[in-house]
């Protein structure tokens, strides 16, 4: 069975590149503009959504115990501040078996 392969950057550049008609760098410059206003939203808003696709969020964690795995022992884990990604169900429709 042949192993999947995922799709690399410049890949994904060609695509778009052929796909609307532009030159690759263009297709590059829309993908770093669109990096740049999740940036800016998600520290302005705390969210950011790809309509269809994903939706971004920051969220913090509070401080809370844990335990070593390898030894068992109670340990303290600090407060923190995450990203996550929630994808939206229509893709989680379409990508994933109906049950």
């Amino acid at each position: 069975m042949a192993e999947a392969r995922r799709m690399g950057k410049s890949e994904l550049f060609s695509y778009f590149a052929d796909r609307f008609e532009m030159k690759r760098t263009q297709a590059r410059e829309f993908f770093d503009a669109l990096t740049e206003l999740s940036e800016k939203e998600l520290k302005r808003a705390g969210e950011f959504t790809l309509p269809g696709m994903v939706k971004l969020v920051v969220q913090k964690r509070k401080a809370r115990m844990g335990r070593n795995p390898a030894t068992g022992e109670a340990i303290k884990i600090p407060a923190k501040t995450v990203l996550k990604a929630r994808i939206t169900k229509p893709l989680k429709d379409a990508v994933l078996p109906k049950k």
